[in-house]
């Protein structure tokens, strides 16, 4: 099934989680993620089951002043 994550679109296996997802960039905290939208805390990226189409970004923090 087709997501797009961070505005690339990526090619992953029905029924995948929101972490498995996360794990295609490697991403290292800190970072909050957002599917279509919706911010998701990370206490529930293991059980956010994705669905074809879903919309992910993922955003850093960014310091400075």
């Amino acid at each position: 099934m087709k997501i797009t994550l961070n505005k690339t679109v990526h090619e992953i296996q029905p029924g995948a989680t929101l972490s498995d997802a996360l794990s295609l960039l490697q991403t290292q905290p800190p970072f909050a993620v957002a599917v279509n939208l919706q911010f998701v805390s990370n206490s529930h990226y293991a059980q956010t089951l994705l669905r074809p189409d879903d919309d992910i970004e993922i955003i850093s923090p960014v310091t400075g002043g």
